[in-house]
């Protein structure tokens, strides 16, 4: 029986198309760059925000309505699962991705709560088996129960860092039975209010600790998948240890993680942690740490994690730019962390939703597509930074020269002459670059 019954299957029309239940621009079979979309792209649907998100906020209770509600316990849960995989082959996406607690409920003990997982992996094991839908990545939600009020490998109560360990051996089990391609790691509570009564160096070694036992774990059970970590800077605690791409790349060196890891970067949190998402993915490409996106945006008038489906065209073309650079995302994709408004409570807003986010993405890749093509942004990179390409220039980048010799050099008093940046022609270029694709 059809849960959403009054949706058809999204198919691509193109621009002229005036269906709402239509792609106007993400054709998945269109090659970009020797690459289809749908190779590029690689969309995945997150279970949270999709089948589990109910619209509440501080103010009001949820708003959403969703056919499994009027189940509870096991059954909701058997019931999303049918909603998933419906819900995927409606809007054509290969890949959906979960926490733990996302798919199954908690029981009154670990032992419960791993069975009614094992109940639930099984028939999401089936379901996939017959409609070919993979699993991008999961993880382990150690933030929404208060056993993790001071955080899970970064707690002071030895106990809860040991259910936590417990919660990350499942989840690599889990991972394992279905396929899973990318193992996700994000320290929902992991940082601190303040440090009058807290031992950084000691929450540090032993989030590492966990880390690389999950590592461990990991190549003893015979699970490829690429370990990713998702920065966050604030919310819910003041002092996140992720906050950043960089910050978690230099936490990962400093621990001897770099090697095994890579980065799950998303563009809410790149604006909270004051970076634009192009700067994220910048600085994790560059380092040779970019490993897959969730793709949203916030809203820049709140100071906080609204999660909104990405539509601003300027960003996913800047994003896109920086995935094509990158060679692509590998085992990675983009996963849409992403939630309807809380007046957008009917089925069908789900579809219209990641419908505007699929279109904006695949304008974006288009547009990023030319960019590359054209040489647009790298002739005016490469001319810019021209000077490094002969005389004293060369020897710096050669490492030939020397304080001396650049004090030699700078004491012929030659005339400095700076030039334009030109950043208003650059960006007059990349508007009209984006709306001609």
């Amino acid at each position: 029986m059809s849960i959403f019954k009054n949706v058809p299957k999204i198919a691509y029309e193109g621009r002229n198309s005036d269906n709402p239940f239509a792609f106007k621009h993400y054709n998945p079979q269109e090659v970009v760059l020797g690459k289809t979309m749908e190779e590029h792209l690689r969309f995945a649907v997150a279970y949270w925000h999709t089948y589990t998100a109910n619209g509440t906020d501080p103010f009001g209770v949820g708003t959403m309505v969703r056919a499994w509600d009027s189940y509870s316990g096991l059954d909701q849960a058997k019931k999303r699962v049918e909603a998933n995989f419906e819900f995927l082959d409606k809007i054509g996406v290969p890949y959906f991705c979960f926490h733990d607690r996302d798919i199954a409920p908690e029981g009154e003990t670990l032992q419960e709560t791993n069975k009614n997982l094992d109940v639930i992996v099984a028939m999401t094991k089936e379901y996939m088996q017959s409609s070919g839908k993979k699993l991008l990545w999961n993880t382990a939600n150690m933030f929404s129960n208060p056993r993790f009020v001071h955080g899970a490998g970064t707690t002071n109560n030895a106990d809860v860092f040991a259910y936590a360990a417990a919660q990350v051996k499942k989840g690599l089990e889990v991972g394992l039975e279905l396929g899973a391609e990318n193992y996700v790691f994000w320290g929902g509570r992991e940082g601190y209010e303040t440090l009058l009564n807290t031992n950084m160096k000691l929450e540090l070694d032993n989030l590492a600790r966990l880390l690389h036992m999950a590592v461990d774990y990991a190549k003893e059970i015979g699970f490829g998948a690429q370990f990713l970590i998702e920065p966050k800077p604030k919310e819910p605690t003041k002092h996140q240890y992720d906050f950043d791409a960089a910050t978690t790349i230099a936490f990962l060196q400093n621990y001897g993680l770099k090697e095994h890891f890579k980065l799950n970067l998303e563009a809410n949190h790149a604006t909270l942690a004051g970076h634009t998402f192009e700067h994220e993915l910048h600085v994790a490409r560059i380092n040779g740490m970019l490993g897959s996106l969730d793709a949203n945006q916030g809203d820049m008038l709140l100071g906080w994690d609204t999660d909104e489906f990405p539509t601003d065209l300027y960003s996913a073309t800047l994003t896109l730019y920086e995935v094509l650079k990158n060679g692509g995302l590998g085992k990675g994709g983009v996963n849409f962390d992403a939630k309807v408004r809380r007046g957008s409570f009917e089925d069908e807003d789900l579809f219209y939703a990641h419908i505007a986010g699929m279109d904006s993405y695949a304008r974006g890749l288009k547009a990023a597509a030319k960019l590359i093509e054209e040489r647009i942004l790298d002739d005016i990179i490469d001319n810019r930074y021209r000077s490094f390409n002969e005389g004293i220039g060369a020897e710096i980048v050669s490492g030939k020269a020397t304080l001396a010799s650049l004090e030699q050099y700078a004491l012929q008093n030659n005339p400095i002459r700076n030039e334009s940046g030109r950043l208003e022609r650059i960006r007059a270029t990349l508007n009209e670059v984006i709306f001609s694709v």
